[in-house]
């Protein structure tokens, strides 16, 4: 099918265009127009249209309704292009409804819902050859709501041959297409139908499902096959302009239809591609929104071009960011329970990272807040790893990069390692063994006001039941009388963090009294 084209029309002898211009002026005001103001002797005469719906075909198939009187056969296969050529040459029929062509093709739209899915896409086939890209029209939009129609009806699997009444949607089908792909889902038979139309229909295509309330999810899985399907192959501006489009509606798309992994995948072929700020972001804030869907390979993502670290931590910062703005659902905190989760396990995967900066480093820690931790046992784990690697750092830097790490959520095996971790800094190592003291002395208080409550039930027991002891009496005792000994040494415990802490800070402080005529490198 040719699209608007230019066309040149010969009449050659003053008979021959007495003739066509009786005709052709009987339907179309534009040869009126043309043709009205011509005297004299007219020998040789040509006309050129520039841009005209289908070239030589629109024409003759014009031609054969003018010299037909006004009467041709109006298919599925040609409405759209006898309705441009009637539209470009002014076809009404100058008054007369019968003899006007744009009439006759409106009128036979209205049967549109006894078209097969195949005449549809025929129609719509066409259309796309003969408009221009963001141009659209009356009955271009009537095909995609009839087309949409079609897909969203859910009584049927895949209507290919079927055709149907306005009023009551019942549908007599052919066999012969709809037999072939009778197996497939329910949701996704029409997918490779429409894989041919071009981005800019495929635009107007899903702005019109949006608007008449089609599943969000079922339209997501479209565009991501559309997007994988054609850029297979496709050269880099096609595809470039295929993701741009494809982001562009998924932004319409409500979030919780979208699926995470699918984003990731059309991020990483964004990555290759020169796709426009606008669009990146718009794709970014998609995929933060839905962050707590992602596994750690989603974001161990290879860092840009000519960057030194292993891996993409600004991404990671600004999907956390755009997860943190869909707070206030009633589904958050639990969301941010399986992202926070997920940040400690990257925190544990770049802290090896010799080429990460301290202050990159202590941005992904602090990114979440302190509520959205249980436990900061994975944290120390991190800034252990990173703290190892980064044996150059100073003592300042190091503080910096400890300054996040909350001892009070820090398990007891977790407490007892860093009150001997000599890679920390001193003052974080202090505050390990203060936390370890403050804990033992608050379990030590619990266990002497639970023994003193045991003390005062015996008492009361004893005078009550004077010489009636049983078991059960004994055994309470003996509970007791242990207890008692595990509070003398925990007492012991206690007082030996004390003394060991105190040797720890007399170390460090030798240690930095003897350095402090040696100039401090701070990596």
């Amino acid at each position: 099918m040719e699209g608007c084209c230019d066309l040149e029309v010969d009449v050659n002898g003053e008979e021959v265009f007495m003739v066509h211009k009786k005709i052709l002026m009987s339907f179309s005001s534009l040869f009126s127009k043309l043709f009205g103001d011509l005297k004299g002797t007219v020998r040789n005469l040509k006309v050129i249209f520039n841009e005209f719906p289908g070239g030589a075909k629109g024409f003759e198939l014009m031609a054969m309704f003018c010299y037909d009187n006004g009467r041709t056969m109006i298919t599925p296969s040609n409405i759209f292009l006898l309705n441009c050529a009637a539209h470009f040459l002014e076809m009404d029929g100058n008054g007369s409804s019968r003899h006007s062509l744009i009439d006759q093709t409106e009128k036979s739209l209205k049967g549109i819902n006894f078209w097969t899915w195949s005449e549809l896409l025929e129609a719509l086939k066409q259309c796309q050859d003969l408009l221009p890209g963001t141009k659209s029209s009356v009955m271009l939009q009537c095909i995609l709501d009839c087309l949409i129609g079609r897909i969203a009806l859910p009584s049927i699997a895949s209507p290919h041959t079927c055709s149907s009444d306005s009023s009551s949607f019942q549908f007599s089908c052919d066999t012969s297409i709809d037999s072939l792909k009778s197996s497939s889902s329910q949701l996704t038979w029409w997918f490779e139908d429409l894989l041919f139309l071009n981005v800019d229909l495929i635009d107007n295509l899903i702005k019109t499902m949006v608007s008449l309330k089609v599943n969000h999810a079922t339209i997501y899985k479209f565009l991501f096959y559309y997007h994988k399907s054609r850029c297979i192959g496709a050269a880099t501006a096609e595809k470039c302009k295929i993701t741009e489009v494809v982001i562009n509606l998924i932004s319409l798309l409500d979030r919780s239809s979208l699926s995470c992994k699918g984003l990731f995948e059309i991020y990483r072929v964004a990555l290759g591609l020169r796709i426009s700020k606008f669009y990146r972001n718009n794709l970014e804030s998609l995929m933060g929104s839905q962050l707590d869907q992602a596994t750690i390979d989603y974001l161990l993502a290879p860092s840009p071009h000519r960057r030194a670290y292993y891996y993409d931590v600004n991404l990671v910062l600004r999907l956390v960011q755009a997860f943190l703005l869909e707070g206030g659902s009633l589904s958050f905190t639990s969301r941010l329970k399986k992202v926070t989760n997920l940040l400690d396990s990257y925190l544990v995967e770049v802290a090896p990272d010799s080429h990460l900066k301290p202050s990159k480093f202590t941005a992904l820690v602090l990114l979440l807040p302190d509520y959205a931790r249980a436990s900061y046992d994975r944290v120390y784990q991190a800034m252990d790893l990173f703290l190892e690697v980064h044996a150059g750092l100073c003592e300042e830097e190091k503080r910096s990069v400890c300054c996040a790490l909350n001892h009070e959520k820090l398990s007891e095996e977790a407490l007892k390692d860093l009150s001997r971790n000599s890679k920390f800094p001193s003052q974080t190592v202090q505050k390990a063994l203060t936390t370890q003291q403050s804990m033992i002395k608050c379990s030590l208080s619990d266990t002497h006001h639970l023994l003193t409550f045991c003390d005062s039930l015996f008492c009361s027991n004893t005078k009550e039941n004077l010489g009636k002891e049983d078991s059960e009496t004994k055994k309470l005792r003996a509970d007791l009388q242990g207890m008692h000994w595990k509070m003398m040494g925990l007492e012991k415990v206690c007082g030996a963090m004390q003394t060991e802490m105190a040797n720890i800070m007399r170390s460090r402080l030798s240690i930095l009294g003897n350095a402090r005529s040696l100039p401090k490198l701070c990596s």
